[in-house]
């Protein structure tokens, strides 16, 4: 990887341990990739969590994914306020 000057990963296990270290570093795109396949897996408690802490660091997309799950009533209480509340937050941050 250019970035991290570690060769790319071979597996699906080697980069998701990747991801994990990430995720311990909070770094918020690692945390927004967890989230996600959470969201995938329909694990929404644990894609919450991810989102939460990646938006509370800045991560816009998280933001964004944050306000479609309010919105949708995926692993949350259907909130259109809530919703709208963190899709005003990501179109401010950009």
């Amino acid at each position: 990887c250019p970035f991290c000057r570690h060769p790319v990963p071979a597996t699906d296990a080697e980069a998701d341990a990747n991801i994990m270290k990430r995720v311990e570093a909070n770094d918020q795109v690692a945390l927004e990739v967890m989230g996600l396949r959470q969201c995938e897996k329909g694990d929404y408690g644990s894609a919450l969590e991810y989102l939460t802490e990646a938006a509370g660091l800045g991560d816009v997309e998280a933001l964004y994914y944050l306000s479609l799950m309010y919105k949708k009533g995926e692993g949350v209480e259907k909130d259109e306020k809530k919703g709208n509340y963190h899709a005003e937050e990501a179109a401010i941050a950009g």
